[in-house]
């Protein structure tokens, strides 16, 4: 194993999936070194150190002044993650981001302006890019197995907000970038872009299902303003500039909803990936193919895409890959996929589909700014 002194030191701010995936992840590492967390409740910092045995910083400033630190993590709510980031690049720290990474598109290009002036790398944690049976589907594509493209069918219908009872929190709050477009809308709107090429237009249909939700501590129930329900008809823009009709629906309210499938028609064939899992939004995959003959079989990852280790916690794996992505870039200074291109191409289709909804007409990405 490397020396920890040639380790690149990074710190992670948000203690949700920044301790549950990040660090875990982190733990495997050949290149990085965790040095410290980041949690603004002074409250918390006790806690945090004593459950992971690293210190907790609750200065953002002193921070990211720190000499020690070369690279963070941002794993915060959402409606945080601009602001931090945009300081942090200021003071030449690479960058890992959560998606959404910001909450407008706009603020990503100012982000995009000061990483490419400073030479730092910043990458965007879309995880399904590093799963096995994703890259094995996007070879599939590459080699035109299928044929012409005729259609895409995305279901995620997910079951993590189908309970009333569930607490108020960011997520219900659409100022604050909650919502089941910024949890997996981002993810479906970067894999559709990855796969088959750029989003041209979006037109949307949004809803809240479950209107009011409790305060904690018996505080009553807040209203919710964040969607969580969001179809979506998209036209995607292929190399042999033809548009391919895209039908994408999302929800984190459907109880026993079918989980993810994403299903596509061509010429020569189908493919399906799928998976029912509730649980573990990585494990659980299975990838079908269907010939010309009507006839379907499994499809597994090829070895060279398969994990070197994996965890319970399906989503750790993914995690390290980007990770390692992420310091290949900061070491051969050069700029990492997924980043912040990936992230505007994605978050620019977010607000097509909000712009699409609200003014009852389809959005084109290209005008977003």
């Amino acid at each position: 194993m490397n020396n920890i002194n040639r380790k690149i030191k990074v710190a992670i701010a948000g203690y949700g999936f920044g301790k549950k995936v990040h660090l875990e992840a982190f733990k495997d590492s050949k290149e990085f070194h965790v040095i410290s967390f980041f949690h603004p409740n002074i409250e918390k910092k006790k806690e945090i150190e004593e459950e992971t045995g690293l210190e907790c910083e609750v200065d953002w400033n002193k921070l990211i002044n720190r000499s020690d630190i070369e690279a963070i993590v941002i794993a915060t709510p959402p409606e945080y993650r601009f602001n931090y980031a945009k300081e942090a690049l200021m003071q030449k720290k690479h960058l890992l981001l959560e998606k959404p990474v910001c909450l407008r598109s706009r603020e990503i290009e100012e982000l995009q302006r000061i990483a490419l002036t400073k030479n730092l790398s910043v990458g965007v944690n879309f995880e399904y890019r590093a799963v096995p049976l994703f890259l094995q589907a996007k070879q599939l594509l590459e080699e035109n197995v299928l044929g012409e493209i005729f259609l895409i069918k995305l279901d995620w219908l997910m079951s993590s907000r189908s309970d009333p009872n569930r607490e108020w929190n960011w997520y219900s709050c659409s100022e604050k970038g909650g919502g089941v477009i910024g949890a997996i809308g981002t993810h479906a709107f970067d894999m559709l872009y990855w796969f088959f090429g750029e989003i041209e237009d979006v037109s949307g249909k949004i809803s809240t299902s479950i209107n009011k939700r409790p305060l904690s501590l018996d505080r009553g129930f807040s209203e919710v303003t964040s969607e969580d329900v969001c179809l979506v008809n998209i036209g995607i823009k292929t190399t042999r500039d033809k548009t391919i009709p895209c039908q994408v629906s999302l929800s984190s309210i459907s109880k026993k909803g079918r989980g993810f499938s994403l299903e596509i028609y061509g010429s020569n064939g189908s493919l399906f990936l799928k998976s029912e899992n509730q649980k573990d939004y990585v494990h659980g995959f299975s990838l079908n193919l269907v010939d010309n003959s009507n006839k379907e079989k499994s499809v597994n990852a090829e070895s060279h895409y398969l994990f070197d280790k994996t965890w319970t916690d399906g989503r750790i794996a993914p995690v390290k890959r980007i990770h390692d992505l992420w310091a290949e870039s900061i070491n051969k200074k050069r700029p990492i996929i997924p980043g912040l291109c990936e992230g505007l191409q994605s978050q620019k289709t977010c607000e097509a589909v909000i712009s699409s909804f609200k003014n009852g007409f389809t959005a084109k990405t290209k005008d977003i700014t």
